[in-house]
């Protein structure tokens, strides 16, 4: 006890006189200091793509956030109204919403298809619960091949930038194992220019390298979690277009055929 309370108690007199033991000299920032330029490469490559990860996630966020909100006030106008003409006079102040595009695509795909067979004197657009006389759709498969499309595009606007974080979550491990390897490879180099095999000489530029590994793990654990968690709203959202879509044909094929 006496032997093994000798250098804690020597640690603590330094504590409280003010002076850092000697190890604290091999810090992270110590080390990252004395890597080689190829390790600070990729330390620095890791950096950015680890901040560009946080952006593209905060960003997305903010916006799938505020678009499920434009979501549920507009299902709610469309719901409630009883013509497209009044959903359709809503949208712009709901654009965020990916049901928005959805909607105004059929709107206009049935408005051109009914102003092919409708009187001269209709110009209000379609109204959904109108009576029986209205004109007929010529082709409802036409209304949901265009929804097909505006929904793919709301998709694709909902996964840009997102494949980027499924790179750095699959890459950034591995660009850190490549700064490991680039520095064990100096440091047995140095050690095999100055021929000391002790603790002290192989430690310190192991310890170096290593710390690229650890930089590629933590840039790319929070890639995958970001990555996971909006691609799971994205599908959320695309759910959300089907059942829309769904809802949207049947109005048209109860109305209009």
């Amino acid at each position: 006890m006496r032997t093994l309370g000798s250098p804690l108690v020597a640690v603590l007199v330094q504590a409280a006189a003010g002076t850092a033991p000697e190890s604290s000299a091999t810090g992270i920032v110590s080390l990252i200091a004395r890597s080689t330029a190829t390790t600070v490469l990729v330390l620095a490559g890791l950096g950015f793509c680890s901040v560009w990860s946080w952006g593209i996630f905060l960003y997305k966020w903010w916006t799938f956030r505020r678009a499920a909100k434009h979501s549920g006030q507009f299902l709610e106008v469309f719901r409630r109204s009883g013509k497209f003409s009044e959903v359709q006079a809503v949208c712009p102040s709901l654009g965020d919403s990916p049901l928005v595009g959805l909607f105004q695509t059929g709107y206009a795909e049935l408005t051109a298809q009914l102003r092919q067979h409708a009187p001269p004197d209709i110009q209000n657009g379609p109204n959904p619960r109108a009576p029986a006389g209205r004109p007929t759709l010529r082709s409802l498969s036409a209304v949901d091949r265009a929804l097909l499309r505006a929904a793919a595009v709301e998709v694709n606007k909902l996964e840009s930038r997102v494949s980027f974080l499924a790179t750095v979550a699959s890459m950034a491990p591995f660009i850190g194992l490549f700064g490991t390897v680039w520095g064990i490879m100096s440091a047995f180099e140095q050690i095999g220019v100055t021929g000391s095999t002790s603790l002290q000489a192989v430690g310190t530029p192991i310890a170096e390298a290593l710390v690229a590994t650890a930089a590629g793990l933590a840039a790319a654990i929070p890639a995958v979690l970001f990555y996971n968690y909006l691609s799971q709203r994205v599908k959320l959202f695309a759910s959300e277009m089907d059942d829309f879509a769904m809802e949207f044909l049947n109005i048209c094929e109860r109305n209009f055929t």
